[in-house]
């Protein structure tokens, strides 16, 4: 895989995207702006599960108020996402935005965008200009015969000119689509044709299931040609997920390094134990621990469980009432099976490098 690392590097608060930079991990609160203490909390939640830039809705201008005191009682950059009203936007830069999320195309008049590309250049806010399938110009539609690839990449490219013109550079990209083969063709002809750093995402994917599976089709083919700086999983439901999931995929890339790698077989007649169950509660156990990187195996049943846990650092495999642990292949030691979980984290939190 061969990354592209020829974009241009954008400061984003204190950290930075494109230019070789790693791929960093957003996501987006669902709770309202305007109560701060739940926001705040949310954030502090989401940093915790590896969140590396966090964007809030700005839909009035008390949202845009309470930004600043947001900004105080966090540490990772924060993102104002915008629609129709400029002077949300301008707000929202004056209160400590470290970057604003909009669409030109909704912002209103030449003079209203000139307006927010002032605010923003004035304090060396950068801007991600998004374009979304759903929100296509009616003319680029005529002109492609439909929503396509072409049209998303002609009207992001037209936006970012239009500021260009502006005398302002300090840009961020986002094309996105629900159509994952859609999204990943745009994103391919785009990638040619700028050097600003991209975004990435696949919009209004769905549900904890089903948008898991398509972020990670459109992510995974996307990434593989090395394009995009920073990704966000959309999913419906709690934010914390999106985070899970982004990590999980820029692992599984080769993208992240750290962090606990859970590997576990599939149920059958064998398995005597409760191992989706098991499997579950070791995944939420090592979820926090991205000072390791291990890979864990879960194992159903003692028939196999040591030879496909072989490549595995550490694992357990169960049994009737009693389980293995398991390092590298090896069987250590039998464990009774209401300990197995208990026996495991010991391992883990006593490992040595």
């Amino acid at each position: 895989m061969a990354y592209r690392d020829n974009t241009k590097r954008i400061r984003i608060g204190n950290r930075e995207i494109g230019g070789g930079s790693p791929v960093l991990i957003q996501s987006m609160t669902n709770t309202r702006t305007e109560d701060i203490a739940a926001t705040v909390t949310q954030i502090h939640r989401l940093e915790e599960a590896g969140c590396e830039i966090i964007r809030c809705a700005v839909p009035t201008m008390e949202a845009a108020h309470a930004l600043k005191e947001i900004k105080k009682q966090i540490s990772i950059p924060l993102v104002a996402d915008i629609h129709f009203d400029y002077r949300l936007a301008i707000a929202a830069v004056e209160n400590g935005a470290d970057k604003i999320r909009i669409n030109p195309g909704n912002i209103g008049s030449r003079e209203r965008v000139e307006a927010v590309v002032n605010a923003a250049k004035e304090r060396h806010v950068p801007i991600r200009v998004g374009v979304n399938s759903g929100s296509l110009e009616k003319e680029l539609i005529s002109k492609y015969r439909g929503v396509t690839a072409e049209g998303l990449v002609e009207s992001a490219l037209d936006k970012a000119r239009l500021i260009e013109d502006m005398g302002y550079d300090n840009l961020v990209i986002s094309i996105k689509s629900s159509d994952v083969l859609m999204c990943a063709r745009a994103h391919e002809l785009i990638a040619e044709r700028t050097s600003y750093p991209l975004h990435v995402g696949i919009t209004e994917a769905g549900t904890l299931h089903s948008g898991n599976i398509k972020s990670s089709l459109g992510l995974g083919i996307i990434l593989y040609q090395g394009i995009g700086d920073t990704i966000r999983v959309s999913l419906t439901g709690d934010p914390l997920e999106e985070v899970r999931s982004a990590k999980q995929i820029l692992r599984t890339m080769g993208l992240r390094k750290g962090g606990i790698e859970v590997v576990s077989c599939p149920t059958c007649g064998r398995t005597k134990i409760d191992l989706i169950g098991l499997a579950n509660q070791v995944e939420t156990m090592v979820s926090g621990m991205d000072g390791l990187e291990l890979k864990v195996a879960v194992m159903g049943c003692v028939v196999n469980g040591p030879g496909e846990a072989r490549e595995a650092d550490i694992g357990i495999a169960g049994g009737i009432g009693e389980g293995l642990l398991i390092k590298k292949g090896e069987v250590v030691r039998k464990v009774p099976e209401k300990e197995l979980l208990s026996v495991l984290k010991d391992e883990l939190l006593h490992w040595k490098k």
